[in-house]
């Protein structure tokens, strides 16, 4: 471990020891020195903040930004000008060069683009050492038995997740291999292109301390776990990705045993949230800010839902994300978190963008979010779920049953209980069809629980 990541951990440690004066303080000298950076290096944003004051510490001043926006002006955007789109696409374009530094100097990952915009994005050193940084003070939260059962396996973790590109999940453990040999053979990337079988045998052969991977795909393991194919004993479940509903969270931690500390982070900042045992998403606020506003990009309340959530990443330099619309619903909580963590906390109630809308009867339109769907289909015998919606007021239903369960009723449960909704929020018209094939995974591993109507 560098001897930078060590003076972040103790920073980090730190802040959070001395409470939100010290968190904030931090924040507001990074977001000035990064605008400052921006400003001075990178095109676009001296275009953007061409008529802004000096010294900017206060992100409601700034301008917002999104993907398409960003890549669009991709050689604008980079405060290094080597950094171009056509470099970046000649590099990803090469699997053999997963986690390998791009001109010599930074990481690049990319997203699959379920969202609609592919992305590709460049993290600098400083930005992977915060990532780091922030997972050790996310460690230091575990019990001693956590210790123990991470010890007797010697902190081994498993990445379950989809092959072939430079995806984060596969970028981050190819360049500790590469600069760390040590730590590379303590992760395991366990490919989602081979059978259920094959991926159980390994993960029993690997017997992690940890696992990390999609919702979905951590869902369908506990299945063979239940079943008692699967025989790992991890200290520790990250599920990422994806919306997860507190039953999933349940189900997880009760078939492995282990704490269930689910991430809610993106490819723009790795680091964003560190999941507590209460199940709310704990902000690294002295590295992120992150803003719950209404569709204008006003600021919401704590205790109320967002329409969505801008994000700065207040540590990588190369690439600035500044008031980034990452177009997430979010719920700010009010009050002090029970886990004793001081810093905010957020729940995730899904992607906007994943958002079911239908007209009504009356003309009017309505919107369902993920997480009512999710919590409304926890059916006894419900593996998993995904819902498609092929046309206005028709929603097609694939599913997939648990081993044992009477997929004919798990059907039935989860259609009526998806009516019920439905009629609650006046779309009781809305039709819902039994797909023959079950839930797909998007190029990147992710089962994504709704896919909305592709907007014109």
């Amino acid at each position: 471990m560098g001897e930078s990541i060590r003076r972040l951990a103790r920073d980090m440690r730190r802040a959070a020891r001395e409470g939100p004066e010290a968190i904030t303080w931090r924040r507001r000298d990074r977001l000035a020195e990064l605008v400052a950076h921006a400003r001075a290096q990178s095109p676009l944003y001296r275009e953007l903040y061409h008529d802004l004051p000096d010294g900017i510490d206060d992100p409601e001043l700034l301008p917002v930004t999104d993907k398409k926006t960003l890549m669009a002006r991709f050689d604008d955007w980079a405060t290094d000008r080597e950094v171009t789109r056509e470099r970046v696409e000649a590099f990803v374009a090469d699997p053999d060069l997963v986690g390998h530094r791009f001109l010599g100097r930074y990481l690049v990952t990319t997203t699959t683009g379920t969202s609609g915009q592919r992305g590709l994005f460049v993290q600098d050193d400083r930005c992977l050492a915060v990532h780091t940084a922030t997972g050790l003070r996310t460690g230091a939260g575990l019990s001693a038995r956590d210790v123990l059962r991470t010890l007797a396996r010697a902190g081994r973790t498993a990445i379950v997740t989809a092959p072939g590109g430079h995806f984060a999940t596969l970028a981050g453990p190819a360049r500790a291999a590469l600069e760390r040999p040590w730590l590379g053979r303590l992760m395991r990337v366990i490919p989602t292109d081979q059978s259920m079988e094959e991926m159980v045998d390994e993960l029993n052969r690997f017997d992690p301390a940890s696992v990390a991977g999609f919702v979905g795909l951590l869902t369908l393991l506990a299945g063979e776990q239940e079943a008692g194919r699967l025989r790992i004993r991890p200290a520790l479940i990250i599920p990422g990705g994806e919306t997860l509903s507190p039953q999933t969270r349940e189900r997880l931690a009760a078939a492995f045993g282990a704490k269930v500390r689910a991430a809610y982070a993106c490819g723009e900042c790795g680091f964003l949230t560190a999941g507590c045992r209460e199940g709310w998403y704990h902000v690294n606020s002295d590295w992120v800010v992150l803003e719950p506003v209404d569709a204008d990009h006003r600021p919401v309340p704590p205790g109320r839902l967002s329409h969505t959530v801008l994000i700065s990443n207040l540590a990588n330099r190369v690439q600035p994300i500044l008031r980034y619309d990452l177009g997430d619903s979010v719920l700010m909580r009010p009050d002090p978190c029970p886990c004793g963590n001081p810093l905010p906390a957020v729940q995730v109630q899904g992607r906007a963008a994943d958002l079911l809308t239908f007209p009504t009867r009356s003309g009017e339109r309505v919107g369902i979010s993920p997480m009512s769907f999710s919590t409304a289909l926890a059916v006894p015998g419900m593996e998993q779920f995904q819902l498609v919606q092929t046309a206005p007021t028709v929603l097609r239903v694939r599913l997939r049953a648990a081993g044992g369960a009477d997929a004919d009723r798990v059907w039935q449960a989860a259609h009526d209980r998806a009516v019920h909704l439905l009629t609650e929020h006046k779309a009781g018209h809305v039709t819902i069809e039994r797909a023959e094939e079950p839930p797909e995974r998007s190029a990147g591993g992710k089962y994504r629980k709704i896919i909305p109507l592709p907007q014109p």
